[in-house]
């Protein structure tokens, strides 16, 4: 379960969906970090590229269609900002999964989820103002779900910040 826009398909065994071209590699790649914040980003990248424009705008646009690009938008620390995270780890019956999952979907802290194998089978990661907010977060998201079993995994030190996919 995934708590975003992807309309990628849940079972990624075979060949991709969407085979990308050279001029889609080199847009994943620029825009991964480099989005420019300028009054017309498309440009500004459509010129560093070598592409026109429009041509960028159509691709990023199927690009997200076919859900290889999730979301274009910046990230932030949430420490940096004052705001608390967890990682969530959940015992979910299977008959209760669709709408434990569409429960937690409904709070905008939450960043993503996935299933799992294992009793404790749906993670969620949760970002709040205060840890008295992720308290009453969970309280709801349990009393709502019936779920009773929510383990919280709160990172103690961050070890990795970020990660870029190379489609060189």
């Amino acid at each position: 379960m995934v708590n975003d826009n992807s309309r990628l398909p849940p079972d990624r065994k075979g060949p991709p969906k969407y085979l990308l071209d050279q001029k889609d590699r080199l847009i994943l790649n620029e825009i991964q970090r480099n989005f420019p914040i300028t009054h017309r980003p498309f440009l500004a990248l459509a010129r560093k590229l070598k592409l026109r424009e429009k041509e960028i705008v159509e691709r990023v646009q199927k690009l997200k269609d076919v859900g290889i690009i999730r979301r274009i938008g910046a990230s932030f620390s949430a420490r940096a900002v004052g705001f608390t995270s967890t990682l969530c780890a959940a015992k979910v019956p299977g008959k209760k999964v669709e709408n434990f999952v569409a429960v937690v979907n409904t709070y905008p802290g939450v960043t993503h989820n996935y299933e799992r194998e294992g009793d404790y089978n749906i993670w969620f990661t949760l970002i709040a103002p205060s840890r008295k907010r992720i308290d009453r977060i969970l309280t709801e998201i349990s009393r709502k779900t019936g779920v009773k079993e929510i383990l919280e995994l709160p990172a103690l030190k961050t070890f990795k910040i970020a990660v870029d996919f190379s489609f060189e």
